[in-house]
């Protein structure tokens, strides 16, 4: 993976950097304040000593304007200021100790000691001249205040004056300069700091928004696209190490996971539309995805055993169905075994009926005729035991009828329970399930089919049952009544006279049990059209549960264990 620096080192570096330059600003800011203040204290000072240092120098100027006025004109008024300025003022000492106080140098501190050094030899002139003020001596108080020497001495002290306050203000204006300087530099340090700080927050907001805003959006995007499914959206953010870089790898890992799963999902539901469930649902899915693949794997196991119990059914069927129609085969070929008998019977019932009616007409002939009418009789007692027999057999393949359509009834049963358990299964396994649906649809559609063909021959079996019944009876009473016969005959000779009655007795028998074989040969006529049925329905059951058998044989199951 590339080697990346992280966001927040980066963020973190960035707005240290901002904040090490917003310090500085600060600093310089504070710099600026504490330099402004020292420049408003070093005017101020300035200010002061230029105003003690001219208090100083006026006090001793005061003195001596007031001393000379004194001595000129003797008003007592400035003899007062002097000494009012001399004990009360004392502007002189007042501004030297506010000069010393505010600051003031060695070399300014001596000339302040020169100064006042001159103006005390001074002190004695002036007393002497206010005293010869007093004294009225005012030409020599002149003389002191005005002579060469207080003269020389004021000069010296004014020449003192001027480069004191030279010094001064040399000194002061320098330091004033500096101050400002250093203040002018502080403001470039203040500009300078404001520029790094703005050009800080515009790398930063640069930074930010290209190495952390623009991936952001992409992987708000990216996540989208995800959210709609769509996982071959480009995703053009490449990993690496820094945090945006490891989450962009997370999205490549879950597209590439979710691909996984979505083609592992696609391959197998392939193969299981196309018919093959003979594979095999892993378990390597991870998290929220394994009870997908848990449900794929019941389903699949749903369908193998599902269509394994419709296979194992669709042969039973098959089997039952082979059985059905060979016993409606075999049913089938009695039914026109027995119309032909009873197409023989009906005949030979039409010879008696024909006999009898000779033998009624010829009531005067009988005694003639009365071993032929035995033989004839005996004959017709054998045919209606075969006609018993024949019946007997009716009823019984009717009996063995019943059985097989209570077999098709219970084959039918189990069919449709078969489909709709297969219909069940169908529908559970949703899209991938269709193609069976429709099959188990068509096999419960058979089996239907196959059931209300039993209901309908089952009715037509009862009816013949019941045909078959009425047939005994009559059967049973032609024979008493031919073996009434037989007896009469070989009473012929006795019953002569009755003959008449009995032929007409006879006749109408005869035309009862020719009415009664009509029924028979009717039910053995239906009997047998609905064995022809039943045998064609149960080779179409064969034919649909052959088709069931190939329809399942499609899906390639997995091998009973």
């Amino acid at each position: 993976m590339k080697k990346a620096i992280n966001q927040s080192i980066l963020t973190f570096i960035l707005n240290g950097v901002s904040i090490v330059a917003l310090l500085f600003m600060v600093f310089s800011i504070l710099s600026f304040s504490r330099v402004s203040n020292q420049v408003n204290k070093a005017n101020e000072e300035r200010y002061q000593l230029t105003y003690n240092a001219n208090r100083f120098m006026n006090g001793s100027s005061y003195l001596t304007n007031e001393v000379r006025a004194f001595a000129a004109t003797g008003d007592q008024k400035h003899f007062d200021n002097y000494w009012n300025e001399v004990n009360n003022l004392k502007n002189r000492d007042q501004g030297v100790a506010a000069m010393q106080e505010i600051g003031i140098t060695s070399e300014e501190q001596t000339m302040i000691d020169d100064m006042s050094s001159i103006s005390n030899k001074l002190v004695p002139l002036e007393e002497e001249a206010m005293r010869e003020v007093q004294n009225g001596e005012t030409e020599k108080a002149i003389d002191y205040v005005y002579g060469s020497q207080y003269s020389s001495e004021i000069a010296k002290i004014n020449s003192y004056k001027e480069e004191f306050l030279d010094i001064l203000n040399e000194r002061t204006s320098q330091e004033v300069s500096e101050l400002v300087n250093k203040s002018d530099e502080i403001e470039v340090r203040i500009i300078i700091a404001v520029i790094i700080v703005g050009f800080m927050q515009l790398f930063n907001m640069i930074t930010i928004r290209w190495r952390v805003l623009r991936p952001v959006i992409s992987v708000k995007n990216q996540m989208g696209e995800i959210s709609q499914g769509n996982l071959s959206m480009d995703f053009p953010l490449k990993s690496d190490t820094s945090e945006i870089g490891m989450l962009v790898e997370s999205i490549h890992e879950t597209k590439r996971e979710l691909k996984k799963y979505i083609d592992d999902i696609d391959f197998k539901l392939a193969e299981m539309a196309e018919g093959n469930m003979n594979i095999t649902i892993g378990s390597d899915y991870r998290g929220e995805f394994m009870p997908i693949q848990n449900a794929m794997r019941q389903i699949l196991d749903a369908l193998n055993n599902a269509l394994m119990n419709i296979n194992v059914s669709a042969e039973q069927v098959s089997e039952e169905s082979n059985n059905m129609a060979s016993g409606a085969q075999v049913l089938s070929d009695g039914a026109v075994k027995q119309s032909a008998a009873v197409q023989q019977l009906t005949a030979g019932i039409h010879e008696i009926s024909e006999q009898v009616s000779y033998t009624s007409k010829d009531a005067d002939n009988a005694k003639k005729y009365s071993s032929d009418a035995a033989m004839q009789l005996s004959i017709c007692d054998q045919k209606m035991g075969e006609l018993t027999s024949a019946i007997q057999s009716i009823s019984d393949a009717s009996s063995q009828i019943g059985g097989i359509i209570r077999t098709i009834e219970d084959i039918s049963f189990q069919t449709n329970i078969l489909a709709l358990n297969a219909s069940v299964e169908a529908a559970r396994a949703g899209e991938a399930g269709k193609g069976f649906a429709v099959v188990a649809n068509e096999v419960q559609t058979l089996a239907n089919k196959s059931a209300d063909s039993a209901k309908d021959i089952t009715e037509l079996i009862e009816n013949s049952i019941k045909l078959v019944e009425h047939g005994s009876v009559l059967s049973a009473d032609a024979t008493d009544t031919l073996s009434e016969a037989v007896e009469t005959t070989k009473k012929t000779a006795e019953m002569v006279e009755r003959i008449a009655d009995s032929a007409n007795q006879q006749v109408q028998s005869i035309e009862q049990l020719s009415l009664g074989m009509d029924q028979i040969a009717e039910v053995v006529q239906t009997n047998a059209s609905t064995a022809e049925r039943t045998a064609a329905s149960a080779i179409e059951l064969k034919n649909q549960a052959e088709e069931l058998k190939v329809s399942v044989h499609k899906f390639k199951l997995r091998r009973r264990g």
